[in-house]
């Protein structure tokens, strides 16, 4: 209305018919700026660049609340990093999130427990202008009443078109959204790891039914492509790129990691932004009909961001426009937070540094994960002890969940409780035989010592190359172990030995429980594991007790109501003085050549090459 006004003004000043010339070419002027400042008007080129997080595990601020140090890697940083995409001329952004956000940092903890109605994820994301994100495994873990809160305070849609109502079959959150970026449609579709009944209990994903990747992705597609007709089509998959992980084979239902077999499997797809393994990957796949897709994978903790940026040219011939996509992976390290960002959640970050300065209690003795891998420990003893004590049970199964930490004599904060207890696991009491125990432990055993048949071997089994050499991990600065170092399971409750000369399943013998009645292999006992384990993973009790998931939940007769680090500080708060002892119930055998393997060993896997 401004601009017609002031066009009539001008026009009132040309008054003789001899100005008549110059009203029209005034005209002309104002019509080519009026159609220049069109938002809608065609671009000969233009770019749009579609940025990922995926598994940002609670790296929300530029600080390590566990350790209580700076970071270089943080969602603040990656708004810095996209504030400065969207200032770049004839390009706009595309920001989604691929899960795995509301666990790992105490502020999504924190959150999760206390603050739910006004989290801060949401005022976050919301606060960045994100335009989709994928649900993750472990925002399930937080259970209904976080994930159903902030999919209501999100101002973007939360998808997981995989991810079904029980009753209606229908999808539980969004499937798909479509956003318009120069007048392009870019559909994005979004997958969950089907894996979540293998790893969660029930009651956190009640009502939900989770489809296999493959199967969900082929009639979403279809519906897209009929409905929608989009210029582009994104996938946002939480899950990873290897669908042989576990030993698996990728054609099975439900697979965890199938984002490359439904790249592969499902045409239509220009991108696919994967996570879950925190791996970090570009490359291309080429689909069952020929056509190349872009996979990104960019890791976790905002170490990185995925980029996709589509290069769009106007064709002439037929008035479309074609376009190119450069995939890759962005460091965030060298990136400053962003200052408005950090203004704005300044209070989350006082609040959170309050509640992890809280000290619990002292401990008498330094307690560090490492010795754990080769023996009995006082970190392991100290979960075993808790969980038997919460529990009521017979006998207790756990693993160290960090692969290296170390908790200093002294003063106990409630962030050291997360250095002893990474995840934010549950607690199940599972009926077993004394048999199936046995068979348990044989397979974490297998999992993790060697057959030696001289002090010369090394105690621990280590991944190797085609060419037989050692793997080492760059990012651990370590030697890689053959398993999982959460998959290292002892036990407690009872008393045992782990024969390393004899080979895999036939490694431990099991004596007396800890009162001193003979063990018996035929008798039922209760053992408390976490609910990772509870519900299938790690493939102990499917492989070693050779007990299937539904029957796990037939023998399962007590689930806690919170998580295993709840009852951690509970614990620590009430004892004051924490006094940690081993509990010297299992020793490794012969131990000449333990000692000698962890000379050997140790310096091994834990030292820099």
């Amino acid at each position: 209305m401004l601009i017609l006004v002031n066009i009539n003004y001008m026009f009132f000043l040309f008054k003789s018919r001899s100005d008549m010339r110059n009203r029209w070419l005034l005209l002309t002027v104002i019509i080519f700026i009026i159609s220049s400042c069109n938002p809608n008007s065609k671009l000969d080129e233009f770019k749009i660049h579609i940025v990922e997080t995926t598994d940002l595990h609670g790296a929300l601020l530029p600080y390590d609340y566990i350790n209580h140090q700076q970071s270089d890697h943080s969602l603040a940083q990656v708004c810095t990093y996209v504030n400065q995409l969207r200032d770049e001329r004839d390009s706009k952004v595309v920001l989604l999130d691929n899960g795995d956000i509301l666990q790992g940092q105490p502020i999504v903890y924190y959150n999760n427990i206390n603050n739910v109605k006004n989290h801060v994820v949401p005022r976050m994301l919301n606060f960045m202008k994100y335009d989709a994100a994928v649900v993750g495994n472990h925002d399930i873990e937080a259970g209904h009443k976080v994930y159903d809160n902030l999919n209501n305070q999100f101002n973007f849609p939360w998808l997981a078109a995989n991810a079904l109502n029980k009753e209606t079959k229908e999808p539980y959150f969004k499937p798909y959204t479509i956003i318009n970026r120069f007048n392009q449609k870019i559909a994005i579709l979004g997958l969950i790891t089907p894996g979540v009944p293998k790893w969660l209990p029930e009651n956190l994903w009640s009502g939900i039914i989770f489809e296999d990747m493959v199967v969900s992705a082929k009639k979403w597609m279809a519906i897209i492509q009929t409905k929608e007709k989009p210029d582009v089509v994104i996938g946002l998959f939480h899950a990873g790129h290897d669908a042989t992980y576990g030993g698996v084979h990728p054609e099975d239902p439900c697979n965890e990691n199938a984002s490359l077999e439904v790249a592969k499997e499902v045409p239509g797809f220009d991108v696919v932004f994967i996570g879950h393994d925190h791996d970090v990957v570009v490359k291309d796949i080429v689909n069952n009909i020929g056509d190349t897709v872009k996979i990104i994978d960019p890791g976790s903790s905002a170490r990185n961001v995925g980029l996709a940026t589509l290069s769009f040219k106007h064709n002439s011939d037929n008035d479309t426009y074609d376009f190119t996509v450069d995939a890759s992976v962005v460091p965030i390290k060298d990136v400053l937070p962003d200052d408005d960002f950090m203004t704005e959640f300044k209070n989350d970050h006082t609040q959170i540094m309050d509640y992890t300065n809280q000290v619990l209690g002292v401990c008498n003795k330094e307690i560090e994960s490492m010795p754990s891998y080769y023996g009995q420990s006082r970190f392991m003893s100290l979960i075993h002890k808790v969980q038997l004590k919460v529990s009521g049970a017979d006998i207790s199964f756990a693993a160290p969940l960090s692969y290296n930490t170390k908790i200093e004599k002294g003063e106990i904060k409630v962030s050291d409780c997360f250095k002893l207890y990474r995840y934010d696991n549950m607690l199940s009491v599972i009926e077993l035989t004394g048999d199936e125990i046995d068979g348990y432990l044989e397979y974490s055993y297998a999992n993790w010592y060697s057959n030696m048949t001289s002090s010369n071997d090394h105690l621990m089994k280590f991944k190797t190359d085609d060419q037989g050499n050692i793997s080492y991990d760059q990012d651990r600065k370590a030697f890689s172990l053959f398993g999982n170092y959460f998959n290292f399971d002892s036990a407690a409750g009872i008393y045992y030995h782990v024969d390393v000369r004899k080979p895999d399943g036939d490694k431990v013998f099991i004596s007396k429980t800890i009162d001193g009645e003979k063990f018996d292999e035929n008798k039922k006992y209760k053992v408390v594991v976490n609910s990772y384990r509870a519900n299938g993973g790690g493939g102990h009790f499917l492989y070693g007790a050779k007990i299937n998931t539904d029957s796990l939940k037939q023998r399962t007769v007590w689930n806690s109501d919170f998580d295993m680090r709840f009852f951690l500080m509970d614990y620590i708060k009430n004892n004051k003085i924490l006094r940690v002892r081993n509990m010297n119930n299992w020793v490794v055998v012969p131990s000449k050549w333990r000692i000698k393997g962890w000379e050997r060993d140790y310096p091994l896997m834990f030292s820099k090459k």
